[in-house]
Parts: structure tokens; C-alpha cells; sequence
């Protein structure tokens, strides 16, 4: 592996601790974790001097590699980005970076009808509208829905390639339910993003289900390379066929689900349908639509089911009609007391 290729792993790595704002990092730290990811991809040992590494944060702060790197030095021992959002992988295109990627865009685009290319046709049409903006200096005319303040983001990379290379994760992780947080190995099967929010999808154990850890909840990751991982024959497309969202509730099976829609919010389902199960009964009078899913009930189904509102009925099954109707009566209940409460003030 030649030395500049050897720096760019450890700009990077560095890069990631410094991104990782719970955890306060020496130059000692920095050097083993360097290291780490260095006989990562070398597959042998290779020492890394506390000057290399000096040297590195001293270039990456500089305007020679492009990144000015807000690095600074706090209590004298332990380094981080001033600016808590920064990192080198997000820095502007320069206008040899676009005039390489236009030639690589039109290059792309002459393929644009083999099926091979058809997943990839909505991402050439974003990287040519960034390249637009950066070159015209105007705002991008393509918007993405995105939460630039979710946590948990800076880690989709370092999972990434724990994934492709098999890697069982440390993770310290505190749910929404936890008073505290916990530390726990896990064996990653895949990505999964849903809502704007992203999903990490594996094992605790071999014995153990599958679960799912929100990203946004992950205090730490580190590696246990002595662990071995447990290589599934996982399938995504068959294990999220008949569910909404990332919840897949064990010893549960699909059940159809009936759906009364209204007629302001029909053509919106009708477009946009709640699940790839979807099928329209029958269309009233009215234009009210009445609508079944065949999925597995759970809590984002719910969510979203109770998101219309007065705009939509669950007709069948029962159990679950019976569910929906004490949520939204208790929903009504506490708009009641508060109105209540104001009049008695």
C-alpha cells in the first residue's frame, strides 16, 4: 500500500474519532485507533511514531490538503473539532472535482437504458443538479427531506464496512426505555433507513432474534475482532415483505387489513400506497375508497394509520379497530381535560 494511500486512512480516521464528541481523544488514542484501521486494511502490524500523527492533524488544519481542519487542543491533552459539525469529507467541490464528475455523469448517462443502471438514475439526476449548484453558485433545484441535526449519521460509514467486512461491533447503546445505558456485542446484517430515521439491523446472538437499534440512540462503537461474526443468509426483501417500518414482531403473522379512506385522502393513498400489499376493494359514491394491506401489524403501521386522522376507518380485524378507537379516545380525553383545565383558571 504506497504512503499516501496510508495517509488518507489515517486523515480519515482521525477524522472519525474527532466526529465522536462523547469520547475525549489523545494523541495516543488517535495513534492506536490508526493503527487499528491501518492493519484493518494491511492485514499486518504497522507502527505509527507520535510525530506522523502531529504531522497529519498539523496538514489536515492547513489549506495544503483543502480541509482546514478546525483542530484544537483543550486542557492541554486531548483534541477535537471546534466546529462540532465539521468533518473532511463534507468540504466543497473543487472545479477540477466537477469537471470530473460532469464527464463522469455524461459517461453514466449513455448507459441509462441497460436495467443494470435503472436503481442508479435517480442518484446521477442529484449528482447533476449538485454539480449545477456548485458550478452556477445557485441553491440545488432538487430537495431531499433530511434532518441535518438526527444523531447517529457520522456512524453509517463505520457501520457500513463492519458489515461488507464482517465485523462484530462493541456498541454502547441507551433506548428511549433506559435509565441507563448499556454495553453489548452485535453482529451486523444491514442498513436500514426508514422516515428519516436509520435502523441497524443484527444480532446480540446467534440464539438471540433479530432486532433493530435506531442510530440516534448509539453512544459508542468499538470492535471485537476476536469475536467470530455470525455470517446469516439474511434476506431483507423477505424479512420486511409484509411490515411497515423496521418493528418485526416475532410469532406474529400477516393479516389483512381493512381501510375505509375518504375522498380528499384517496388519491393520495391511491398514489402513494401505504404498502406494496395494497389493493383497492371498492370506490363509493361518494369517492371514498374502501382499501386492504396484507402486513403485520405494529407500532410505526399504528403510527402511521393514526397520522389521517378522522380521514381513515379500520373496518377489519377487530382487535385491532377496538386498539385504534381507546387511542384515539384517549386522545380525545386529554384535549377534553386541558380544555377543563384552562376554564378553571
Amino acid at each position: 500500500m504506497s504512503q499516501n494511500k496510508n495517509a488518507l486512512i489515517r486523515y480519515k480516521t482521525i477524522d472519525k474519532c474527532l466526529q465522536n464528541r462523547y469520547r475525549k481523544w489523545t494523541l495516543e488514542d488517535l495513534i492506536e485507533c490508526c493503527s487499528e484501521a491501518l492493519f484493518e486494511y494491511e492485514g499486518r502490524e504497522n507502527p505509527i511514531s507520535k510525530r506522523t500523527i502531529q504531522m497529519d492533524i498539523q496538514l489536515m488544519r492547513s489549506e495544503k490538503l483543502g480541509y482546514n481542519a478546525p483542530i484544537v487542543v483543550y486542557d492541554k491533552k486531548y483534541y477535537k473539532y471546534e466546529d462540532e459539525e465539521f468533518t473532511i469529507t463534507d468540504i466543497p467541490l473543487t472545479e477540477n472535482d466537477m469537471n470530473v464528475l460532469t464527464e463522469t455523469v455524461s459517461m453514466l448517462k449513455q448507459f441509462k437504458d441497460f436495467s443494470l443502471f435503472s436503481d442508479v438514475s435517480d442518484i446521477l439526476q442529484r449528482l447533476e443538479d449538485k454539480i449545477y449548484s456548485e458550478k452556477s453558485h445557485t441553491n440545488p433545484v432538487i430537495h431531499l427531506d433530511k434532518n441535518e441535526n438526527l444523531k447517529g449519521l457520522h456512524y453509517l460509514d463505520e457501520i457500513y464496512q463492519a458489515i461488507i467486512k464482517k465485523v462484530v461491533l462493541v456498541i454502547t447503546y441507551k433506548s428511549f426505555k433506559s435509565r441507563e445505558e448499556t454495553k453489548f456485542h452485535f453482529h451486523p446484517l444491514i442498513l436500514k433507513e426508514f422516515n428519516n430515521r436509520w435502523f441497524l439491523i443484527g444480532k446480540t446472538k446467534s440464539s438471540q432474534p433479530i432486532t433493530n437499534l435506531a442510530l440516534d440512540r448509539i453512544i459508542a462503537i468499538d470492535y471485537d475482532f476476536n469475536l467470530q461474526y455470525l455470517d446469516e443468509d439474511f434476506d431483507a426483501e423477505t424479512y420486511y415483505k409484509d411490515i411497515i417500518g423496521v418493528t418485526v414482531n416475532a410469532g406474529l403473522k400477516a393479516r389483512r387489513i381493512e381501510l375505509w379512506i375518504d375522498a380528499a385522502n384517496a388519491p393520495y393513498v391511491l398514489t402513494k400506497p401505504l404498502h406494496s400489499s395494497q389493493r383497492l376493494i371498492k370506490e363509493n359514491e361518494d369517492k371514498s375508497i374502501i382499501i386492504h394491506l396484507f402486513v403485520i401489524p405494529n407500532y410505526e403501521m399504528e403510527r402511521l394509520l393514526l397520522g389521517f386522522g378522522d380521514c381513515i376507518e379500520i373496518l377489519r380485524p377487530e382487535n385491532l379497530r377496538n386498539r385504534m378507537k381507546k387511542i384515539l379516545q384517549r386522545a380525545v380525553l386529554r384535549y377534553e381535560t386541558e380544555n377543563e383545565a384552562e376554564l378553571n383558571t
